[in-house]
């Protein structure tokens, strides 16, 4: 299942995507399922 506002990675060629409505499913690309994306650590503001 697709999930708002989460963002889905390629892993052979790197193509990313920005799910904008959710639904049953999951993205492919290149015959694959695409991973979710974790999101970035943000570097600490000491």
């Amino acid at each position: 299942m697709t999930q708002l506002g989460k963002r889905y990675r390629c892993a052979l060629c790197g193509t990313e995507i920005l799910c904008t409505k959710g639904g049953a499913g999951t993205p492919q690309c290149c015959d694959e399922e695409m991973k979710v994306q974790e999101p970035k650590p943000l570097p600490s503001s000491d």
